[in-house]
């Protein structure tokens, strides 16, 4: 069983990023390249904690690893997530749509606010 979760885990982008902590190591690798040491610092995990993470998201195709002498640096690939940025475009029209509604909401309670 536990080796089917973590099959499912690692299958792809969204179960990947499901989980909050690898977010966190996503948003901080926008910034540029670290070392696994720096990344456990900053989200106050273990060394061996945050390698199993990118263990996972380097399995997805989410991070790449390149060797610079002793260590091991860590990079964003951003073209993993393009399966999440395209089903989530799927729901624009619908947000937009929410938008115009509120929209045309606040404007109907101004004028009517105004006609008071």
């Amino acid at each position: 069983m536990s080796a089917m979760a973590r099959a499912a885990t690692t299958s792809d982008a969204f179960n990947a990023i499901a989980e909050p902590q690898r977010r966190d190591i996503l948003a901080l690798l926008r910034a540029g390249e670290r070392p696994v040491t720096d990344l456990a610092e900053h989200l106050g995990m273990s060394q061996p904690r945050a390698s199993k993470h990118l263990r996972v998201l380097r399995e997805v195709g989410l991070v790449r690893v390149r060797e610079a002498g002793k260590q091991r640096l860590y990079r964003l690939d951003a073209r993993g997530l393009r399966p999440v940025h395209e089903w989530l475009g799927g729901f624009e029209q619908f947000w937009n749509e929410s938008f115009d509604r509120l929209d045309a909401y606040v404007r109907n309670l101004e004028q009517t606010q105004q006609e008071e």
